[in-house]
């Protein structure tokens, strides 16, 4: 049923309400919320462990899949890269939403540098933690939404360096979906063909076992 669902809203959606671009709500340093409550458990493996205990030092972003340039990047690579900066509204479906500021990555500098062949159509963000049912949290983007709406993998939240909690060592950011397609604790980013290659084929791990909607756009 959910996949038939997705047939059916995905080619209207992207004729109809996804041309639709809504107002961008400006924020500034005044709106930043005093806390931004965490929500989700700290990955428990022991990789992640070790490497949050030095900071991230040893931490390598693997860039894989269907791309003529696969990369392992560290943070400091990342950093050396230009960042963009943005003040944006967490909105989580659970009630855990907030406004912060955040600098990163745009996911548009990272695809210029993969250089995806051309049936690359989605990005995979695979995780550090575990998702609700077991296995790897993994979650979706087209990679044409990633680029349009300036999505970023965040390496700062607030004018410091992004802690355990929030998702260290990088989350993603992209301002026009829900928080649960924001994944934390980025191990991996993936570029293949198609969400019904990954997973049960929805689109992600809430999609895939929690029926979400693997288009949240807000």
């Amino acid at each position: 049923m959910q996949r038939t669902y997705r047939l059916v809203s995905e080619p209207l959606l992207s004729v109809t309400l996804d041309r639709l671009t809504p107002p961008k709500r400006i924020y500034s340093p005044s709106d930043i919320s005093p806390r931004l409550w965490p929500n989700g458990k700290l990955p428990v493996r022991d990789d992640w462990k070790q490497m949050a205990a030095n900071g991230f030092k040893d931490f390598r972003l693997k860039i894989t899949g269907l791309i003529d340039n696969p990369m392992e990047l560290s943070l400091e690579d990342l950093r050396a890269m230009a960042t963009e900066d943005t003040i944006t509204l967490q909105h989580c479906i659970q009630g855990w939403s907030g406004i912060a500021a955040w600098r990163g990555v745009l996911i548009r500098k990272l695809v210029e540098h993969a250089k995806p062949k051309r049936d690359a159509k989605v990005l995979a963000f695979y995780s550090f933690g575990e998702a609700l049912f077991g296995g790897c949290y993994y979650d979706t983007q087209r990679i044409t939404d990633a680029i349009e709406h300036n999505a970023i993998l965040a390496l700062e939240m607030n004018g410091a360096p992004l802690t355990e909690v929030y998702g260290a060592p990088l989350r993603l950011r992209i301002e026009n979906q829900l928080a649960y397609k924001m994944v934390k604790w980025i191990e991996r980013i993936e570029f293949v063909q198609s969400v019904e290659l990954l997973g049960k084929g929805e689109g992600g791990s809430s999609e895939d076992d929690d029926f979400y909607d693997v288009l949240p756009n807000i």
